[in-house]
């Protein structure tokens, strides 16, 4: 609580708008790398702008950051184009390329460095982890203000991004989705994805400086990954993607004065926390996100099974009315004909009387007319997809009941009527047992 009482505006105020200007330019840009399957482009560039680096030391003789700027982003380019050129060429994916380029380019820079530009500093703790705290002592005037270096050129570049996705965005949806079609449309597909890699180059190098390469490589991938855990729809992913990694960079901060000091620190890497903070974010929508979330599919899953089971029940007992040798049945015969234990069966024998489907009689169940409606239909319909599959799809009767099975609980009043018209009013089914007749 401490820490966070002592928050100023001056030192950390900056701090966090440093973060979350990165967090969103790379964000927005990282949709299209995820959904083209190119997530690791930006690591691949924030490793190989080290020739560069060395090259502008070499052409200038001094180390000024626009010309450093200008060299990195050169060879962030050249990443780019060189990894798609070897894509195509040699027949390889995406991954085995970006990882042939970026490390030969970065072995180039470092023989450059060592052999004719030794004056130049490499300081590898900054390269994975940047220098953000440093932030609010590197400023530069602006409409009269002063704000920090780092934050005037992230600002330049989130809006340059924004500008680009806004005004092409149904250009960078349908060549990400479908480049042969873009083309087939008239779109250049080339000439966007070429200008997405040149951003992409220029936000790396932008970024990596202040921020580091774990944060920066982290922003382009985790928040495109975990809006796609949440949503199906473009608009709804860059939405969702910009707040997480927002979100990201304010907890970040919070997190790397806060968290220390429950072990004993004073504090940590404001960088490292907010690439923590986005992934504990990803972590969240894995597990709670309402399309993908892995928790919530398992709850889904399990409500279909005990759906399926249910439904089960009844046709059973329906069957066993059928022979006329079980009317009553027990929870132990059921659950020892669908393999069900008694507990499931218990359960679901209590939901279906309080529906009106089944009603106890002695030491057991039987249908009643609700009840009965339904498991007719139900068996009708299991019986047909076997006539179906036998008569259409020349499946042997042996592989009928598991695929008659799956069907019968998907099958509606629709589909029911075509079934029956398909298999030309049949009274029994490839088994011999008769086919349940409608209720009027």
């Amino acid at each position: 609580m401490n820490a966070l009482q002592s928050l100023t505006w001056s030192l950390d105020g900056w701090i966090i708008v440093a973060g979350c200007l990165c967090a969103l330019s790379a964000a927005l840009l990282g949709n299209f790398l995820v959904l083209r399957k190119m997530s690791m482009l930006g690591d691949a560039i924030t490793h190989a702008v080290l020739p560069g680096l060395a090259a502008a030391f070499l052409l200038t003789g001094n180390r000024s950051s626009i010309a450093m700027f200008v060299g990195a982003v050169i060879v962030g380019v050249l990443t780019a184009l060189f990894s798609e050129w070897i894509r195509g060429f040699g027949k390889v994916d995406e991954g085995a390329s970006m990882g042939v380029v970026f490390t030969s380019l970065f072995a180039l820079g470092l023989v450059m460095i060592v052999q004719a530009a030794d004056h130049v500093d490499l300081d590898p703790g900054c390269v994975l982890y940047g220098a953000i705290e440093l932030t609010p002592l590197d400023l530069v005037r602006f409409a009269g203000l002063e704000i920090p270096r780092v934050v005037a050129v992230l600002s330049v570049v989130l809006c340059i991004n924004i500008a680009f996705v806004t005004l092409f965005y149904k250009e960078l949806k349908l060549s990400s989705f479908d480049a042969s079609l873009a083309t087939a449309l008239g779109f250049r597909a080339t000439l966007i994805h070429y200008s997405l890699m040149t951003l992409v180059a220029i936000t790396a190098v932008a970024s990596f400086e202040s921020v580091g390469n774990i944060l920066v490589v982290a922003m382009f991938v985790v928040p495109p990954a975990a809006a796609l855990m949440l949503t199906d729809r473009l608009w709804m992913v860059i939405l969702l993607s910009s707040l997480i990694a927002i979100a990201s960079g304010v907890l970040g901060h919070l997190s790397a004065l806060v968290v220390p000091g429950w072990f004993g620190y004073r504090s940590t890497s404001t960088s490292g926390m907010m690439a923590v903070a986005t992934g504990l974010l990803f972590v969240v929508a894995m597990l709670f996100g309402p399309r993908h979330g892995v928790l919530v599919k398992s709850i889904r899953r399990r409500i279909l099974s005990w759906r399926i089971l249910a439904e089960d029940v009844l046709a059973v007992m329906f069957r066993m009315e059928e022979h006329r040798d079980h009317v009553v049945a027990t929870g132990a015969q059921l659950g020892q004909r669908l393999m069900a234990g008694p507990l499931s069966t218990a359960v679901l024998l209590r939901m279906h009387q309080g529906r009106g489907n089944v009603q106890p009689i002695d030491a057991g169940y039987r249908l009643t007319k609700r009840g009965r409606t339904q498991a007719r239909w139900l068996v009708r319909s299991h019986r047909l997809w076997e006539q179906y599959l036998v008569d259409e799809a020349g499946v042997d009767t042996d592989r009928l009941h598991a695929k008659a099975d799956a069907l019968e609980h998907v099958t509606d009043a629709e589909m029911g009527d075509k079934l029956n018209r398909e298999t030309r009013d049949t009274q029994t089914d490839p088994h011999g047992s008769p086919i349940p007749p409608l209720e009027h």
